[in-house]
């Protein structure tokens, strides 16, 4: 079924996937559930990673945090009013939605699904943050719901990951991964391209080592600056330079030319919130972004998955 979908578009989308697993139209609600990071708090580092700023693409962290249900209930209202949606998967964003206690994260799980309509969760955290009382929690939860444990690796280079103080390693990463694994989670990985002191081949270095793990989703983005942090700084101080549209385009179809055509691509850009941001300004919308990178693909004649034989290979 994934090979029939992916001969019919150049990648894998998550509409696709979506569509394969329910009968009827799924769509996902961000809810800031009031987790913090441990690269925030002082247990690993202060002041997060450089780019760090929930408000530029999560609108529940640009206000007065609501109550869960009320974030629920708002998100049910908006997309069956506009989508026409029936059925909701639960996405937990804002910050390291497994830094807690075992417990905590239980209660959090039982209130949304209890919520009517809701048919699946998918958890944002860092890899340095699901030791095995919390992948086993998930792995549970997994039996009961369609799960999803969203991983931020944003780069695979031990020297980009320092440059933006994220305060874990790839080998975490891959130690995650691979836990997971043992307990048949679904892995989404969330990259950047176009990050502080990257190479394009670096970029797609961190495409073909993703090639050979058990990652199941990605979630790729471009690099934006977001106003207030401290790559804000390094941007004004010239030492960060961010891609430009057609850039962007042509990495992300290079990106994904190495990821197996099974891999479902969850996002290929996101909402981000122009007020919040410092650049790029592109004055695009993400379907139109979308839209150009299946251009691309139909001109090279080419999709996702179609280099992974010829990179192995090599």
């Amino acid at each position: 079924m994934v090979a029939e979908a992916v001969a019919k578009a150049p990648f894998y989308s998550g509409g696709q996937y979506l569509r394969q697993c329910f009968p009827f139209r799924v769509f996902k609600i961000a809810i800031d559930a009031g987790f913090t990071c441990p690269n925030r708090d002082g247990l690993i580092g202060y002041g997060g990673c450089t780019y760090c700023s929930n408000a530029s693409f999560s609108p529940n962290s640009r206000i007065a945090r609501a109550p869960i249900d009320q974030q629920l209930a708002q998100g049910v209202q908006f997309y069956r009013e506009r989508l026409q949606g029936e059925k909701f998967i639960v996405y937990f964003q804002a910050f390291t939605n497994t830094y807690g206690p075992v417990e905590r994260l239980r209660r959090l799980y039982e209130e949304v699904l209890s919520v009517p309509d809701v048919v699946g969760l998918s958890i944002g955290t860092r890899p340095d943050c699901v030791a095995d009382p919390v992948l086993d929690l998930l792995a549970e939860y997994a039996g009961r719901t369609h799960l999803w444990l969203e991983l931020g690796l944003e780069s695979s280079h031990d020297q980009t990951l320092r440059r933006l103080n994220r305060r874990h390693t790839y080998a975490q990463f891959v130690d995650a991964v691979l836990r997971a694994q043992r307990r048949t989670l679904r892995v989404c990985a969330h990259v950047i391209l176009g990050l502080p002191g990257e190479t394009r081949a670096m970029m797609l270095t961190t495409a073909d080592r993703l090639a050979q793990l058990p990652v199941e989703g990605l979630k790729l983005h471009h690099l934006y600056v977001p106003k207030g942090t401290m790559m804000e700084s390094q941007y004004q101080r010239g030492k960060v330079r961010v891609l430009t549209l057609r850039e962007y385009v042509g990495l992300a179809c290079d990106f994904l030319e190495r990821i197996p055509p099974g891999v479902v691509i969850q996002r290929l850009t996101g909402e981000v919130a122009e007020p919040y941001v410092v650049a790029p300004h592109w004055n695009v919308t993400k379907l139109q972004v979308v839209h150009r990178i299946r251009e691309e693909f139909r001109r090279r004649g080419t999709c996702q998955g179609c280099l992974v034989a010829q990179v192995r290979e090599e």
